[in-house]
């Protein structure tokens, strides 16, 4: 079974009553900077056992009566048509979906934010979009010297030329589909114009990772490295925090180089700074939830061997750099783990070489492992599938759940018709023959009904799959990786 390490209920609980008590600080105006993802933080889930993934938008649906939210999104980015990469959509269709799903849960929305905009045909047109579901929008264009030149930024030519976002609540969430989208200036900027107005807002930052209370090794901080190795950030002992109050926490290299400027910010804007540190400025309360830091640390050192994988799987299709790589594979030598300590790796490995074909493996919650090998008939994934299900629903292995005879016509159908050169079933074919026999079939029926069991299961695959498997792994929620190598390439 799954070890639980995170305590979601009490971090919900704790993490809002922490953000009302910052609003109170700040005579109950606060604009919240919110990293990360709110929806599907599925990243914190595998290195946080317990946590939740919909846990941000949960908390924020418990604040919801004194809430609202502005979206920021970059319109370089929507240019661009930048992908948000866990998901594969854009930015723009993330953001348009987090709007439709945030309004459903009673969350109010109050408008989206065009930023670094000067004049792109693309942002025009989201504009469009966004007026035809009757969503307020405002256009942030780029300033001169942003953001070093603090006297000209906070000044009438620098934020203020900015349009003032009417809010109504106490607490207004800045949140964004992705890094880079503006999220710290809008802030800011309505911090600047709320002064003028006579309003003493105040800003604070909600980032999970790095988790600021936790040792700057500690494999869950190392984990977030991993994350964001294409982003060049490191983790790092907080300077400031250290000089102010003699206590060692932890934040990332962005937040401990703006700070300074920040700092001058707060200072032009209040006349003093409301904050000694990066740290200070987090509400972040995650390191206080934590149960079982065995289980925790167990996670993280597995999410590092996972990133590792899909770095070197990106390296191969020539999406990250050789640097991205070495520095994962750094964090592994920090925390003590080689693949070899991912189980599913050496069984899938193994498997190879006894079958001659490229195989995969599978680990069950319960700790057996499973495998399975390419055939005439099946891939090694949709092998796999089905001799994970025949093993949960106690199966023979030598029992069909799909008859040979089933198959046949499919592979027919992909080669003949459809001009496939590869005959065998992909995971999507096979689940969806299994789903046909189990209309006549108890046995089939009885295997289809394990499919939910799969969920948070580990696998690992002898070569790269193509991007069908890739994507059905990703829908039953498997935590997969794969050898770096094609199956032509493959020394079997």
């Amino acid at each position: 079974m799954k070890k639980i390490g995170f305590d979601n209920d009490l971090y919900v609980q704790r993490q809002r009553a922490h953000i009302l008590e910052r609003i109170s600080r700040f005579n109950g105006k606060l604009y919240l900077e919110f990293g990360g993802k709110l929806f599907d933080d599925y990243h914190a889930s595998r290195v946080l056992p317990g946590f939740q993934p919909d846990a941000k938008i949960r908390l924020l649906q418990s604040l919801s009566p004194e809430a609202e939210i502005v979206f920021c999104i970059s319109a370089g980015n929507i240019e661009k048509t930048k992908i948000r990469a866990d998901l594969g959509i854009s930015y723009e269709m993330d953001l348009l979906r987090q709007l439709s799903d945030v309004r459903e849960m009673g969350i109010s929305v109050n408008s989206v934010v065009i930023t670094q905009y000067t004049g792109q045909t693309a942002a025009d047109q989201f504009i469009r979009k966004l007026d035809a579901r009757g969503i307020r929008s405002y256009i942030h264009r780029p300033i001169k010297g942003y953001p070093s030149d603090v006297d000209y930024i906070v000044s009438d030519q620098g934020y203020g030329a900015n349009p003032y976002i009417e809010t109504t609540k106490p607490l207004v969430v800045v949140t964004a589909p992705g890094p880079g989208s503006g999220k710290l200036a809008t802030c800011l900027s309505q911090v600047y114009h709320e002064h003028r107005r006579g309003v003493k807002a105040g800003y604070g930052k909600y980032e999970t990772f790095p988790i600021w209370n936790l040792p700057l090794k500690h494999p869950v901080n190392l984990a977030y490295e991993a994350a964001t190795a294409d982003l060049a950030d490191v983790n790092m002992i907080d300077p400031f925090h250290l000089e102010a109050y003699g206590e060692t926490t932890v934040n990332y290299n962005r937040d401990v180089e703006i700070f300074p400027v920040l700092n001058a910010m707060f200072q032009r804007i209040y006349g003093e700074s409301p904050y000694k540190s990066p740290t200070d400025m987090g509400v972040n309360m995650a390191g206080n939830c934590i149960c079982d830091n065995d289980a925790c640390v167990e996670a993280s050192c597995q999410e590092i061997i996972r990133r590792y994988y899909d770095s070197l799987r990106r390296l191969l299709i020539g999406a990250c750099s050789d640097a991205e790589v070495d520095k994962i594979e750094m964090l592994m030598n920090q925390v003590g783990v080689t693949v070899h300590d991912r189980p599913v790796v050496d069984a899938a490995l193994n498997r190879e070489k006894e079958t001659g074909a490229p195989a995969a493996a599978l680990q069950l919650h319960d700790g057996r492992i499973v495998t399975g090998k390419t055939s005439n008939l099946l891939g090694a994934s949709a092998a796999l599938l089905l001799n994970a299900l025949k093993e949960l629903a106690e199966i023979p292995h030598e029992c069909h759940v799909i008859s040979p005879e089933a198959i046949e016509p499919i592979q027919k159908l992909k080669t003949q018709y459809l001009g496939s050169k590869n005959p065998r079933l992909h995971t999507d074919e096979v689940l969806i023959a299994l789903s046909v026999s189990a209309a006549t079939n108890e046995t089939a029926q009885l295997a289809l009904d394990q499919l939910p069991k799969l969920k948070g299961c580990q696998a690992h695959t002898s070569v790269m799959v193509g991007s069908v498997d890739m994507k059905q792994f990703k829908k039953l929620s498997i935590q997969a990786t794969f050898e770096a190598k094609y199956e032509k390439d493959a020394a079997l």
